[in-house]
C-alpha cells in the first residue's frame, strides 16, 4: 500500500482474493494518529475536511483483530429462551436441524427472531458451551453421534466397473417421478469387523422400500442373487430402471439387468444426492440398524418386518399417504400413478 500498488497486484502476490485484501484494508486502515478510516457520516460520504489517504499498519490491524476476537459473543440460541425451547422441543420429536430451520420459518413467518439456521443448531449441539442446547440432545439426531465427523465412504468399495452406463444417460422421465418402476439402490454397511451389509431398494415414485438379506457377505454374486430374487416378486410395470453408486458389489450388473429386465445406471463418484431418495431412506433405517453393529445377525423375516414398518409410515411428500398405500393405488390404476413431490 505504501508503494501505491493496486489491490489486485497485492492480492496476486499474497495468494489471496482481491475482495479479501480490499476488506482488510477497508476495515483496518487509519487516517492520522489512532483514527480509523471514517467511511460514512449519517449515511453520507465523509465530508470532514480535506481528503487524506488512509494508511494500513499491520500492527494496528492485528491489535484490532485481537480485540474483536476477545469480544464475547452470545449465540443465537443461548440468547433467546423462547427460540431455544422451541428448537429443543422439536429435536426431542426427532426433527432434523434442517427440518427445524424450515419449520420455524414456516410457523413464524413474521418473527425473524424465531428463525435459526440448521448449521447453528448443529454447532449448538456439538460445540459445548457456545450454543445453549443440552448436549444430550445429540441422541435425537438420526446419526446419534456425540461428535461431528466428515462424511465419507469406505474406499474399498470403489473401483472401475466395466460397461457402466452413467446416470446422465438415464431417461428424463425418471427424474420427475411421473413414471413408476424406477428404483434406487445401495448398501447399509455394518461394523468393520463383521464386514456385514444390508441392501436397500427404494422405488422413486412411491418411496416403497425393499431390503436385501445378505447373510454371506456383499460381494457381486451375493448382491446379484438378492436383487434378482427380490425383483422377481414385482410385476413388470415396477421393473424399469435401477440407479446405484459405483460400488464394486454391482460388478455383475449386466447379469442382473438380463435376469430382471432392468436398465441399470450408475451415479457419478461421491455424488449421493443423485440417489437422494435412497440416501434419505438409509438414514431412516438406521433407527433399526445402528452403525457399528453386525448386520448379519438379522434374519430375512426381520428385514421384511422393518421394511413393512417403513412402508406403513405416512410421508408428507406423498400427501400423508404411506408408501404401501401409494403402491397399492399404483397397482390398482397403473395408468394414473399417485401424485408425488419431486424431492427426496
Amino acid at each position: 500500500m505504501a508503494a501505491g500498488d493496486p489491490v489486485r497486484d497485492i492480492a496476486r502476490r499474497l495468494g489471496r482474493a482481491p475482495s479479501t485484501i480490499s476488506r482488510e484494508i477497508k476495515n483496518n486502515s487509519v487516517i492520522g494518529r489512532n483514527h480509523y478510516r471514517p467511511q460514512y457520516r449519517f449515511g453520507a460520504p465523509w465530508r470532514g475536511g480535506p481528503e487524506r489517504k488512509p494508511r494500513y499498519r499491520a500492527t494496528v490491524a492485528q491489535s484490532k483483530s485481537q480485540r474483536r476476537a476477545r469480544r464475547p459473543k452470545t449465540g443465537v440460541l443461548a440468547g433467546s429462551d423462547r427460540l431455544r425451547t422451541e428448537v429443543q422441543t422439536r429435536l426431542e420429536e426427532f426433527h432434523s436441524p434442517a427440518q427445524i430451520a424450515a419449520g420455524l420459518r414456516r410457523d413464524f413467518p413474521d418473527d425473524p427472531e424465531m428463525w435459526v439456521s440448521a448449521e447453528t443448531i448443529y454447532k449448538a449441539l456439538y460445540l459445548q458451551g457456545r450454543g445453549g442446547l443440552r448436549r444430550e440432545l445429540h441422541t435425537c439426531l438420526r446419526t446419534g453421534r456425540a461428535l461431528r465427523t466428515p462424511r465419507r465412504r469406505s474406499g474399498e468399495r470403489r473401483g472401475r466397473i466395466p460397461n457402466m452406463i452413467n446416470i446422465s444417460e438415464r431417461p428424463p422421465e425418471v427424474a420427475d417421478r411421473a413414471v413408476p418402476g424406477h428404483w434406487e439402490g445401495d448398501l447399509i454397511m455394518g461394523s468393520t469387523k463383521s464386514g456385514s451389509a444390508i441392501g436397500t431398494l427404494v422405488e422413486r415414485t412411491t418411496r416403497f422400500t425393499m431390503l436385501l438379506h445378505l447373510p454371506h457377505g456383499h460381494g457381486a454374486e451375493a448382491v446379484q442373487e438378492a436383487i434378482v430374487a427380490k425383483m422377481a416378486t414385482l410385476p413388470q410395470i415396477l421393473r424399469q430402471t435401477l440407479t446405484w453408486d459405483q460400488g464394486k458389489e454391482m460388478s455383475n450388473h449386466i447379469q442382473i439387468a438380463a435376469a430382471t429386465e432392468l436398465d441399470i445406471y450408475f451415479c457419478d463418484p461421491h455424488s449421493p444426492w443423485q440417489r437422494g431418495t435412497n440416501e434419505n431412506t438409509n438414514g431412516l433405517l438406521r433407527q433399526w440398524f445402528a452403525k457399528g453393529t453386525d448386520l448379519s445377525v438379522f434374519p430375512a423375516d426381520y428385514l421384511d418386518v422393518v421394511a413393512s414398518k417403513l412402508n406403513r409410515r405416512p410421508r408428507q411428500t406423498l400427501g400423508w399417504k404411506t408408501p404401501a398405500e401409494a403402491l397399492d393405488e399404483l397397482l390398482s390404476n397403473p395408468f394414473n400413478p399417485p401424485t408425488v413431490a419431486t424431492t427426496a
